[in-house]
């Protein structure tokens, strides 16, 4: 069975101190270089994925085990390692702004790398749909504020990102292997560290979600003219059978609630192209989570086709940190 996941850690604020952060970029240049040279640059793509491997790959390094930072310093870490030393692999993107220069440094780390023109293109696309999978297609209160994507000598790829929920002060990280990936938008992730389940997710990535993607897909196909009188209808307080879905002031995050705000923009340019597939329908420019939840619940509340509501995190941590987190 395959395993798809997320790494959900406490924020913690503060940096790494640059003595520390030194060593660290040392300590991870002379791994990689180990295990590229023993096993392949696949090999160490694989272990990125792993969200096991690469927590246990970040207290080697002498961060703290469950601090969110552990992902953006790790990855920092290696992001200038790789930077100073040919082995085959690279690291794009990072935290914040840096994550938006992502596409500029695929194209120019990926040509230094000896990859064709296609290859830099499909690299550049599988970084954006990574990030708009886990930003819009999943939907838990995790937008993402950290986003890399490595990239190996023979144009395969692997990528850690990580997104914030300023509620509850926690993080989640998704991780994805490009040889693990059978379709963008179909249980994508290669595997899930967490420590807590959400009650409601909208998870259109889940197999169960095959029939409300066909319904969201056909949606958008149609003139927007329709789609706008089902969403109002749905909003329509004298519907007294859909008072649980529809709130007058909608909580922060609520996926049960019918978005008040759909770019119709993006609905009539969806319109235009006419998707043939959902993952084309999510790299439509604007189609953002308001919009994909939206047709979720239309398909479900309209046409019978329900999303998976499932969080999709599948393991947790059996022990604690020294703060109590998530277990003394």
């Amino acid at each position: 069975m395959k395993k798809t996941g997320i790494a959900e850690l406490p924020l913690h604020e503060g940096k790494a101190p640059r003595w520390l952060f030194e060593r660290m970029v040392k300590l991870a240049r002379a791994i990689t270089a180990v295990i590229v040279e023993e096993y392949g640059t696949s090999e160490f793509l694989r272990r990125l994925a792993n969200p096991h491997w690469f927590q246990a790959f970040g207290c080697v390094l002498g961060f703290d085990w469950h601090s969110s930072g552990l992902t953006t310093v790790v990855m920092g870490a290696l992001k200038e390692a790789l930077s100073k030393e040919n082995l085959g692999i690279v690291v794009c993107g990072g935290k914040g702004k840096v994550s938006l220069k992502t596409p500029e440094e695929i194209i120019t780390h990926g040509e230094k790398l000896g990859l064709s023109t296609s290859t830099l293109s499909k690299l550049v696309y599988a970084s954006r749909m990574s990030a708009k999978v886990d930003n819009t297609a999943i939907q838990a209160g995790y937008p993402l504020y950290h986003h890399t994507f490595i990239i190996a000598e023979d144009g395969r790829w692997a990528v850690v990102q990580q997104g914030m929920n300023v509620e509850d002060r926690t993080a989640r990280r998704y991780h994805w292997l490009s040889e693990k990936v059978e379709s963008f938008v179909v249980e994508p992730h290669t595997a899930i560290v967490g420590d807590t389940v959400r009650e409601k997710v909208l998870d259109m990535t889940a197999r169960s979600s095959e029939g409300c993607r066909k319904v969201s897909v056909d949606l958008v196909r149609e003139h927007p003219r329709k789609l706008y009188r089902l969403a109002k209808s749905l909003r329509d307080p004298r519907q007294a059978a859909l008072e649980r879905w529809v709130e007058a002031k909608p909580r922060k995050i609520d996926i049960l609630v019918m978005p008040r705000t759909i770019n119709w923009e993006a609905v009539k340019r969806a319109y235009e192209i006419q998707p043939r597939n959902y993952e084309e329908l999510l790299a439509v420019e604007g189609i953002g989570p308001s919009t994909v939840r939206g047709l979720a619940l239309i398909s479900e509340l309209i046409f019978g086709e329900p999303p998976s509501w499932k969080d999709p995190v599948k393991y947790s941590f059996a022990f604690g940190g020294k703060d109590g987190v998530p277990f003394p």
